[in-house]
């Protein structure tokens, strides 16, 4: 199979994106390991897939693989991607809205920029104490369309990501589906860097939406900071998170930052 596909990345966070409006194309967990295999296919965290809204409920709807072929209900910068993909090969005006597994999405931008609405979080648990071969961690989590962990640390580069935010992700706390984990440092007032090890992906990428809305959410309820909070991405990247407060609860969320288009292209599969 001949397959056309569009690469993108999300301050980093890399993805193949495919159109099925006309519901052609199905791809197996392997096929969707070589597309994002960075020696053999075509390198990326995950893969999107265009379809049609089947609900009504939205302008169209997606189906989204991490790279291990796994499926995921939700990805913050994949859903920037995702809306500005839309734009270009449905040739959408203004905003638009896609369904995900974790629930319908807006897309808007201004340009390259894109901002999107995601899902109301849930599930705020503060100052858990892991036990791990660090000794033991405070750990905070929240799910924002998926479930992250948060972990502050003084210097994110010196973080132990690979190897700590595994053990973390598979810790029985979080059993048995595990959880992404992001390790958070405060670099000023309403500005914070996050490293994120994703479930799914089982390594650091650049950039995760999802991770850094959770870590500015947590590090609100804990540090203080208003919203927009910016956040640094390993990518290099900023991103911003805004959000509304209304006691315990957080609603109105959106995660504003790039999505670029790296190049178009066809594979064999």
């Amino acid at each position: 199979m001949r397959l056309d596909f569009t690469k993108m990345n999300g301050a980093g966070n890399d993805f193949v994106l495919i159109d099925n409006r006309e519901r052609k194309i199905s791809l197996t967990s392997e096929q969707v390991q070589r597309l994002c295999d960075r020696q053999r296919g075509v390198g990326a965290d995950g893969v999107f897939l265009l379809i049609p809204s089947e609900s009504g409920k939205a302008d169209w709807a997606w189906e989204f693989y991490n790279s291990d072929g796994s499926t995921a209900d939700m990805c913050g910068n994949g859903a920037r991607c995702f809306a500005r993909f839309i734009n270009q090969v449905a040739g959408a005006d203004g905003d638009v809205t896609f369904e995900t597994g974790a629930g319908v999405i807006r897309g808007s931008f201004d340009g390259a920029i894109v901002t999107v609405d995601l899902t109301e979080p849930h599930s705020l648990a503060l100052n858990a104490s892991l036990q791990t071969s660090q000794g033991e961690l405070t750990v905070h989590s929240l799910d924002t369309g998926v479930p992250h962990a948060v972990v502050f640390v003084p210097d994110a580069d010196q973080a132990m990501v690979n190897e700590l935010g595994r053990e973390i992700r598979n810790h029985e706390h979080f059993a048995p589906n595990g959880t992404n984990v992001n390790f958070a440092q405060e670099l000023a007032p309403g500005h914070i860097r996050v490293r994120t090890y994703e479930r799914g992906v089982e390594g650091e990428t650049l950039a995760c939406g999802t991770g850094v809305s959770a870590a500015a959410i947590i590090a609100s309820e804990l540090k203080g900071l208003q919203p927009p909070v910016k956040v640094q991405v390993q990518g290099g990247d900023t991103l911003e998170v805004f959000f509304d407060k209304h006691g315990a609860k957080f609603a109105n969320v959106k995660l504003k930052g790039p999505a670029d288009v790296a190049f178009h292209g066809q594979i064999e599969l």
